[in-house]
């Protein structure tokens, strides 16, 4: 009886109610042409979103994905050059970057340009090509950091080398990676004069990855530092 009694007509929160009601209607008859406008340009946004991606960004992933396969191939048998420039029929990491920006496949070239210009010992373009690499957290994020680190060391920038290092080496760890990034980034530390430093990074390999390989001799990698057990 109580809830009826509310809501019957006459009562104030009734009458309130209706006001609102009354105001929103007021509202959108002084504003209807704006109001439309707006909803109308949000509705012509969504379906361009949906027609480019339907229509234009689908394809292209595909095109960049099968040119992609091509390039990796001539990677895989450590034919650089071709990796990167083509054969003359088939693109390579290069042309695929440059053709089919924003693609997933392209990103990808990013990091193959960064490795294979790492290889041939051109380290300012490897450090362009895995900086613009983006691996959203994956293994192959961590590579491509830690490959960053070398060409920052081999071009001579030690600091950007430790930074990529230590990025590398940060987050969830693996048996593999890990070890060989925190030896590197000690060795960089080292380099740098940089000995406490250096210890953190060799002692985070004996006691967190004891079974890696970098493990088997860190203890003289320490004992150079002046850390004896």
């Amino acid at each position: 009886m109580a809830n009826s009694a509310r809501k019957r007509p006459g009562t104030p929160q009734a009458d309130d109610g209706i006001k609102k009601i009354e105001n929103l209607q007021f509202f959108y008859e002084k504003n209807k042409k704006a109001i439309n406008t707006g909803v109308t340009v949000v509705l012509v946004l969504v379906v361009l979103f949906f027609g480019y991606r339907s229509v234009y960004q689908a394809p292209r992933e595909t095109k960049a994905t099968n040119a992609v396969y091509h390039a990796q191939r001539y990677f895989d048998i450590d034919s650089v050059s071709k990796a990167l420039n083509g054969d003359g029929q088939h693109s390579g990491f290069l042309k695929i970057i440059k053709s089919y920006g924003g693609t997933n496949a392209a990103n990808l070239s990013q990091y193959y340009a960064g490795i294979c210009y790492l290889k041939m010992g051109d380290y300012k373009n490897a450090a362009k090509h895995l900086e613009a690499f983006k691996g959203k957290g994956t293994i192959v994020e961590k590579v491509a950091m830690g490959s960053l680190g070398d060409a920052y060391m081999e071009g001579g920038n030690a600091q950007k080398g430790i930074d990529a290092y230590r990025k590398a080496t940060s987050g969830d760890g693996d048996m593999l990676l890990t070890p060989l990034y925190l030896f590197r980034l000690g060795v960089a530390y080292e380099q740098g004069n940089k000995p406490e430093d250096a210890k953190k990074a060799y002692k985070r390999i004996r006691d967190e990855y004891p079974t890696s390989m970098q493990a088997r001799e860190i203890d003289k990698y320490l004992a150079r530092l002046g850390e004896v057990e």
